[in-house]
């Protein structure tokens, strides 16, 4: 049932029934349209209230419709509320919880609406890179005021519906209920039945003027605004001049404006990819053989290993959850420092007003130290966030395996080492998994969930959902060295090796795919991450792939102790206490010489072909990745770029990106560099995956 209909007295109930968030698909759409027909034709019947089942109003669109020919079928959104605007009998919308985008546009073309304080409304389709496509850039503004109405639509925000109620002048809401949503939306009808017994016109939001006292100046000035704040997404502006529409035009031409900013905006690479994003997002979490209802261990205590820069940022996602945990360290001069971090984090965030006082005194009470195993074996999770080796990963797992209760869960942080190996450092395999969180934890929301080959299911899907109470994007990996994120990003970095040996300097490299859209370039995030990092892996790759070629100069330069920010330099300069980075003079000596004792004669180097060997270099071992099993879906790797590695996100991911640019010509780009003989031609064999879609006109994201 998509929507239900009954009589109460004089007046019918249409309820929204379309779980989750009673999404306006189809059949939800033709069962309120038949819902207003069977009350028109009712004389007993005096009014209409439409509400939602469950918790929602409306979220909108049904997404699962979304693209499909039934997001278009008649009656769409359009048909339905004109339908609804055109009652004879007034409809009043009772509104709860959350009644955002299209379910907002609805309540809009109601003749009144109630709703109950603290329901969340929103036009969000911003986000999306469109706008909100049924008449909400016409009627907000109408029925709200014009500046409140541009920034919810701008912004795609929501606003609780007691403050909107608040506005002055606003005719958004009739009434906000003060007890319970449907005995007062009932008696709200009751009173508008008999305001309109004598045959007197309904209201309607449309016929509402949208007037600001200086509408030019303020257009002008909202449009510098979203201009420099939205340099890379169109849709922000798309909105404001819609909004504007509202103003300076009649509703119908409104409209038509508001229809042309849309269908624009679906055609633009950049709402693709934010709808991209967007899906893909939901999709992380979908894993074939593990399925929604898979029973769920309980974890009511976490346990950390190690009070440095990761377990304490680890420590605080659980701590900002309501989740006690202790943190385990072999010194009390590691585990003073560990908590003074913490402490100064939360206390950074109290004077900037981001968290009250009683907030922060309440997560440091859920927080306990230790240096004994033995104060930790009653945790349900314990995770494991020490030293990068694995000679240390194991006495660590050894001692784990026999204080920790039955049935807790051992998780690693380890960024590419082998966790069935980790695994079968205890007697439990089935109870460890990977959870790569990545720096600084507390912040970034990528959270890889390393799937063993022994980790039982149960110990997937709680780990799964404990990522969304930590309020993390969780992406399933399987177990490889680097495993996605990391085995990709290394060959990123090896391009950007070869790039210095062939003629660019560490700036020109980051200056080129920052203008791309990246947040930081591969030097200064070399830098950020710590130099020596990257230098341990290499050391280790050496031995295990000898065959595997890498520029020296990062190896010069870590030789040097430029190991970055935390030695106030790496491939860059840095000032006491300043981020800063300064292009350095001793390191463009360093690759100089490396280049001459290697025999190589500079050359210019586009900025073009930076950012195509960086971004395909990921491209291409991401169809490795996917070829193997490692990653679920093409997806699956975007979202892991865009929440953990600063990939622009109105390009919606390297495979997204691959896909807007054409596979063919991807490939055509690597036979390109292949034959440039101070790259590595070998790896620049597109991987077998890409030659097949390339062979069947397809795409990743088919």
């Amino acid at each position: 049932m998509s929507a239900s209909y009954e009589v109460h007295g004089a007046v019918a109930v249409i309820t929204l029934n379309n779980p989750p968030v009673n999404g306006l698909g189809y059949a939800t759409r033709k069962a309120v349209a038949e819902g207003i027909d069977r009350a028109e034709a009712d004389a007993a019947v005096k009014a209409v209230v439409i509400t939602g089942a469950g918790k929602a109003f409306s979220g909108g669109a049904d997404i699962r419709e979304f693209g499909s020919p039934k997001a278009l079928a008649e009656p769409n959104l359009h048909s339905l509320i004109a339908k609804v605007e055109a009652c004879s009998k007034p409809v009043i919308a009772a509104i709860h919880t959350v009644c955002m985008g299209g379910g907002l546009e609805l309540s809009l073309g109601c003749h009144y609406r109630v709703a109950a304080p603290g329901a969340k409304i929103a036009l969000p389709e911003v986000k999306i890179g469109l706008l909100p496509g049924a008449g909400g850039t016409q009627r907000l503004p109408r029925a709200l005021g014009v500046e409140p109405a541009l920034n919810m639509i701008v912004s795609g925000e929501a606003v609780e519906s007691q403050l909107l109620a608040m506005v002055p002048g606003q005719k958004l809401f009739d009434k906000i209920t003060s007890g319970e949503l449907m005995s007062e939306a009932l008696d709200f009808a009751a009173t508008v039945i008999a305001r309109h017994a004598d045959g007197s016109p309904l209201p309607r939001v449309r016929d509402l003027k949208a007037r600001h006292a200086e509408p030019d100046a303020y257009f002008q000035f909202a449009r510098n605004m979203v201009a420099a704040q939205a340099k890379h997404f169109p849709a922000p502006l798309r909105c404001l001049e819609a909004v504007a529409a509202s103003v300076y035009k009649p509703f119908d031409e409104g409209i038509k404006a508001e229809r042309e900013g849309f269908v624009a905006l679906m055609m633009t690479p950049e709402s693709k990819a934010l709808r991209h994003a967007f899906f893909a997002e939901r999709a992380t979490s979908k894993i074939p053989d593990v399925p929604e209802d898979t029973p769920r261990r309980e974890i009511r205590k976490v346990a950390v290993i190690g009070a440095g820069t990761m377990g304490g940022g680890i420590s605080m996602n659980f701590l900002n959850a309501g989740i006690p945990v202790v943190i385990l360290e072999m010194k009390q001069e590691a585990l003073d420092r560990g908590l003074a971090t913490i402490r100064k984090n939360y206390e950074g965030q109290v004077k900037k007003g981001k968290l009250k006082e009683d907030k922060y005194q309440q997560r440091m009470a859920l927080l306990s130290t230790t240096l004994s195993y033995a104060d930790i074996g009653d945790a349900d999770l314990v995770i494991e966030a020490v030293f990068e080796d694995l000679g240390v990963k194991q006495q660590v797992f050894e001692q784990l395996d026999a204080v920790m209760k039955p049935g807790a869960i051992l998780a690693s942080n380890t960024s590419t080492l082998d966790l069935n190996r980790i695994a079968a450092f205890t007697k439990r395999p089935q109870d460890v998994i990977g959870m790569h969180f990545f720096s600084p934890a507390n912040v970034m929301k990528l959270l890889e969930v390393v799937r063993g080959k022994e980790t039982a299911k149960d110990v997937l899907a709680t780990v799964m959902a404990l990522g969304k109470t930590i309020r993390k994007t969780c992406v399933v990996s399987g177990v490889c060295d680097g495993f996605i994120g990391n085995r990709m990003i290394e060959q990123y970095s090896r391009q950007a090796g070869f790039l210095l040996e062939e003629g660019c300097t560490p700036q020109q490299v980051d200056k080129a795919v920052e203008k791309f859209g990246f947040a930081m370039g591969p030097f200064r995030m070399g830098d950020l991450a710590g130099n020596d990092v990257g230098w341990y892996i290499r050391k280790r790759r050496y031995q295990e792939k000898p065959h595997l070629r890498y520029s020296k100069t990062a190896d010069l330069l870590c030789e040097m102790g430029r190991f970055g920010q935390k030695t106030g330099a790496g491939w860059y300069d840095y000032a006491a206490g300043k981020r800063d980075a300064v292009p350095s003079a001793v390191v463009v000596e360093m690759i100089e010489k490396h280049r001459a004792a290697q025999g190589i004669t500079p050359r210019k180097i586009s900025d073009e072909e930076i950012v195509q060997r960086l971004v395909f270099s990921l491209v291409n071992e991401a169809a490795h990745i996917l070829e193997e099993g490692i990653a679920l879906r093409a997806s699956d790797i975007d979202m892991v770029y865009l929440t953990g590695y600063g990939f622009p996100l109105w390009r919606g991911g390297p495979m997204c990106y691959a896909d807007t640019v054409g596979l063919y010509n991807v490939v055509e780009a690597m036979k390109r560099f292949a034959r440039n003989p101070l790259d590595d031609a070998s790896f620049w064999q597109p991987a077998p995956l890409i030659q097949r879609l390339v062979a069947e006109g397809k795409g990743f994201t088919d």
